[in-house]
């Protein structure tokens, strides 16, 4: 209940205030939502509490210009900020952390988004093992730091209304209204949408809101996903895209 008050806090300071003082992501940020991604995702085991050890951050164009000069030193310092925080935490990773950088087109400047994947590296000698399943891609908005700290009481605001289905995808001519900013489609009976289909992994795609858009993801999946034929990793959705899932079709609407 906690972290669901946590995250509709967040979700208004990186709208609404995001929107009225945007401006350039900074490495503070960076460290900080890789450490919540890095809590967010952690695993308990029967004497272990394990956390994911491989980091993709997404920036724009205009963000990642920006550290051009000295990324090669910031990511070797935000590995490091999460091994200290992993030690503080007392998680169990799998290997060092490892942070790397990619440019999306479909980014603004202040917005960012982390994937992560718990994986582990195997010598060549060793038999291969299929890897934990990754944690969705979450997207951020770079904000001033001031009002990260403060309350929604506190601003005199009032809380944002329940939030309406503005869009939907169709599998075997059933209807699935997306009524959360991330929905989780796969195998698994915890996946919010559930595909009985061989070819589909347990934790296949995910559908994310970020504002008025809605992204793809794949979540590391055995056969990968396909929009509109062509072979992505994530890619931004228009009303009628058609989105492949192993043998299973998905289309996405838009109200």
């Amino acid at each position: 209940m906690l972290r669901t008050i946590e995250q509709k806090i967040e979700s208004l300071f990186e709208g609404a205030f995001g929107r009225a003082f945007r401006r350039n992501v900074q490495p503070v940020e960076l460290a900080r939502k890789l450490a919540k991604e890095m809590d967010d995702y952690k695993m308990v085991s029967v004497s272990q509490v394990y956390a994911p050890n491989e980091y993709v951050v997404y920036l724009s164009p205009g963000d990642r210009a920006q550290f051009e000069s000295y990324e090669p030193a910031l990511i070797k310092e935000l590995e490091q900020y999460l091994t200290e925080h992993s030690r503080r935490e007392g998680y169990v990773l799998l290997s060092k952390p490892d942070v790397s950088f990619e440019t999306d087109e479909d980014l603004e400047v202040g917005l960012f988004g982390i994937a992560n994947r718990m994986i582990q590296r195997e010598s060549p000698e060793a038999e291969p093992e299929a890897a934990p399943e990754p944690g969705a891609t979450r997207v951020y908005r770079a904000t001033p730091a001031d009002t990260e700290a403060a309350s929604a009481e506190e601003l005199g605001l009032e809380p944002e209304p329940e939030p309406q289905p503005v869009a939907s995808v169709t599998i075997g001519g059933k209807a699935h209204d997306l009524r959360k900013a991330s929905v989780v489609i796969g195998r698994s009976k915890e996946c919010d949408i559930r595909v009985s289909d061989p070819n589909v992994s347990r934790r296949h795609a995910e559908i994310r809101q970020e504002g008025s858009n809605y992204w793809v993801v794949d979540l590391g999946s055995t056969n990968g996903i396909s929009v509109n034929g062509r072979n992505l990793k994530r890619s931004k959705l228009d009303d009628g895209d058609r989105i492949t899932l192993g043998s299973t079709e998905v289309v996405f609407g838009r109200s």
